[in-house]
C-alpha cells in the first residue's frame, strides 16, 4: 500500500512539473505563435492532455505484462 501512494505522489510530482514542457511540433508552433501567448499555451496543455491517455494505456498494459511475465518465471 506505502508503495502506491508512492507511486500516486511521484505522478503527481512529474505531472506537476511537466506543466513547462513544450509538445509541439514545428506547424503547431507556427501556428500557436501566430495566435498569440494563451492561446500557444492552451494548444500545449491540450497536445499534453490528449498524449496522456494512450500512454497510461500502454504503460497500463506493459504492467500486467510484465507481472505475468514475472509470475510464469
Amino acid at each position: 500500500m506505502g508503495r502506491r501512494i508512492g507511486l500516486l505522489i511521484l505522478f503527481f510530482v512529474v505531472a506537476a512539473i511537466g506543466n513547462g514542457l513544450f509538445a509541439q511540433c514545428s506547424i503547431c508552433t507556427k501556428t500557436a505563435s501566430q495566435l498569440g501567448e494563451g492561446p500557444a499555451s492552451a494548444l500545449n496543455s491540450a497536445i499534453i492532455y490528449l498524449a496522456f491517455a494512450p500512454l497510461a494505456i500502454m504503460g497500463f498494459i506493459g504492467w500486467k505484462w510484465w507481472k505475468n511475465e514475472k509470475k510464469f518465471s
